[in-house]
């Protein structure tokens, strides 16, 4: 490793390596959002003169970042205008009767349509559906869930227009002097891993992935069913006060268990019988649905505010009961503004006009006092709230709905404008009309113009954590870059390749590529190592194009551990997956794909 050594030895490569080194570990251990962590690196690297100003930031003005930008817009008004209503009631019919059906629906029609629309929006869009399909049938949706996840994982290295990962590397591409990426650049090579994880998932599913329940698993469900935990003030009004729990109707007339109560900076456990309760306590029940409601209807009971503020107790305890409610779960997609955050903290009721029952992560439900929990990605939330406001929520980006609003579906009217429109997108570029960038742009402004996107809607559709990241990511290519360490460690690596097969070095390539994706992210991956494979590639006198394509594929491919994709952590708490079951799952696809995408590259490259 001398060369790359003499090059780290260097204060610019040094400082580099340094500021590399804290990003990979906030990237890991999650201290930082990414794509704060991005950020921080690229003012590091300028605040140190590792680069200049514009070299930091230059990624934010790429072809590629306008483009994925546009893209999420268009891919709204498609959603929101009704243009993939057919999917959905395609993927929710009663005709598909078992699990390998939902599967074939899947990877047959869900993973093609991920090759031009963002699998993000596809995968909120199909888990509601999905969990109605489940429980009609009474089939566990961890049988259903993950399949839907690497589907569109699978279907988006059928085109360009499939993952922002692709769309980075070919920025990466182009600033290394390779050129962009067409449309359909590397279909002849992502066609044949669609259909080889497809057949993996037909054949082996039923058997490899969980079967965690049904009956009860679902935080709606295990309120009607079983009930759940749930905490609950004494108004003042109850008939509960001076009583004990005893000799209450609490316990005798409704199926209540009362698991703790909360007096001021008091807390009591089993045995409760004889306790006399009084007005302000504060009790932790196990219920059902049913009976907590009736239970808030005759004010016996009323749900405990999440923060100890006394305007929060008296807006509880005096809400109006007239306005329609609903009991719904949402789930805390990655990159949600308010991840990381406490629910007393951000006044949640207040937010969201929405009153928090219960958190489920993973799966585990949480039983503490609401108010002090850490709200984290992937969490699933139980609400109650007006219509009105599970209304706003569908058009949230921090809240991703898990219940079908059935009157709530998007107004057809303007379908088939939304459809024709993203078609252009798709195949103007193909035939070389117009470029990409112009076409996603210009489709933009027509979502908007036909009203199949309200301005409001544009800009809530644009994934800012996404775009901040990627921006960010740019600086560490081009430090790779000016300072010398991609030529120095391609140099060191080229040395103990010699007399290596061409499919051998893409091997190596990918695999290191599939370890970077897990641990990192897709977009650090593709930044760190295509300017590194570029030179092996030089070195070897092997086509550059092939290293970016197996770094690019690699990358936007993750199918081991809930954190390495958003969709496959989307997935990962209505399913109820525990962490081991996407890695059991998923490393045979994992290997499968190693071994055979580079073999796919060689043949269409001619090496």
């Amino acid at each position: 490793m001398s060369a790359f050594l003499t090059v780290a030895s260097e204060p610019a490569g040094l400082i580099t390596l340094l500021i590399f080194a804290g990003a990979i570990v906030l990237f890991i251990t999650g201290w930082l959002a990414p794509e704060v962590t991005g950020l921080l690196a690229a003012a590091l690297l300028v605040t140190f003169k590792v680069l200049k100003p514009d070299e930091a930031v230059q990624g934010f003005g790429s072809p590629a970042l306008i483009t994925l930008m546009g893209l999420f817009a268009v891919s709204a008004g498609l959603f929101r205008s009704g243009g993939l209503d057919r999917l959905r009631a395609l993927i929710g019919s009663d005709a598909v009767r078992s699990p390998k059906r939902m599967i074939a629906l899947m990877v047959g029609v869900v993973a093609p349509i991920s090759a031009f629309v963002p699998n993000t929006p596809i995968v909120a869009t199909l888990l509601p559906v999905l969990e109605g399909w489940c429980h009609r049938r009474g089939i566990s949706p961890s049988k259903v869930l993950l399949p839907l996840s690497f589907a569109t994982v699978l279907g988006g290295t059928i085109s360009l227009l499939g993952t922002s990962t692709n769309l980075l590397a070919s920025d990466v591409s182009r600033q290394l002097g390779y050129g962009s990426l067409e449309l359909f650049s590397f279909t002849a090579i992502g066609i044949p891993i669609w259909l080889i994880g497809s057949a993996y998932m037909l054949f082996f599913s039923e058997r490899m992935l969980p079967d965690r329940g049904f009956e009860g698993d679902d935080l709606l469900g295990s309120m009607a069913r079983e009930g759940y935990f749930t905490d609950v003030l004494i108004p003042l009004e109850s008939e509960l006060i001076g009583q004990s729990l005893h000799n209450s109707r609490l316990q005798r007339r409704f199926d209540v268990d009362v698991l703790e109560l909360h007096r001021g900076s008091e807390s009591f456990t089993a045995p409760l019988a004889d306790l006399v309760l009084q007005a302000g306590d504060r009790l932790m029940l196990r219920c059902n649905r049913d009976n907590l409601l009736r239970l808030q209807q005759e004010h016996t009971v009323t749900l405990a505010p999440i923060t100890d503020l006394d305007e929060d107790v008296q807006e509880l305890a005096g809400a109006s009961s007239t306005s329609p409610q609903r009991v719904v779960e949402v789930l805390l997609p990655d990159g949600s503004a308010i991840v990381g955050s406490s629910v007393r903290d951000l006044r949640f009721r207040q937010r969201y006009n929405a009153t928090l029952l219960a958190v489920r992560r993973g799966n585990q439900v949480l039983r503490e006092l609401l108010g002090r929990v850490q709200l984290q990605a992937g969490d699933v939330l139980l609400l109650q709230a007006p219509l009105d406001a599970i209304r706003g929520m569908q058009a949230n980006n921090d809240l991703v709905l898990l219940d079908e609003l059935e009157k709530d579906l998007p107004t057809t009217s303007r379908k088939w404008v939304a459809v024709v429109i993203s078609a252009l997108v798709i195949l103007l570029p193909m035939f070389k009309l117009l470029p990409l960038m112009a076409v996603v742009l210009l489709a933009v402004v027509a979502m908007v113009a036909t009203g199949c996107l309200r301005p409001g809607e544009l800009q809530r559709s644009i994934r800012w954590d996404v775009i901040l990241l990627l921006g960010s990511l740019t600086s560490f290519s081009v430090a790779m870059q000016s300072t010398g360490l991609a030529e120095a460690l391609a140099t060191d690596l080229l040395r103990s390749m010699q007399g290596w097969s061409p499919y051998l070095v893409l091997l190596s390539v990918t695999v290191l590529a599939q370890i970077f994706t897990e641990a990192l992210s897709n977009g650090a991956t593709v930044v760190l190592l295509i300017p590194i494979a570029t030179e092996v590639a030089k070195g070897l006198d092997l086509p550059p194009m092939a290293f970016i394509f197996a770094v690019m594929f690699a990358a936007s491919q993750s199918f081991l551990t809930p954190i390495g994709y958003q969709t496959n952590l989307m997935v990962f708490g209505p399913g109820r997956y525990r962490f081991l079951d996407m890695t059991r799952y998923g490393l045979p696809l994992t290997l499968t794909l190693a071994v055979t995408m580079p073999w796919l590259i060689c043949r269409h490259f001619g090496i």
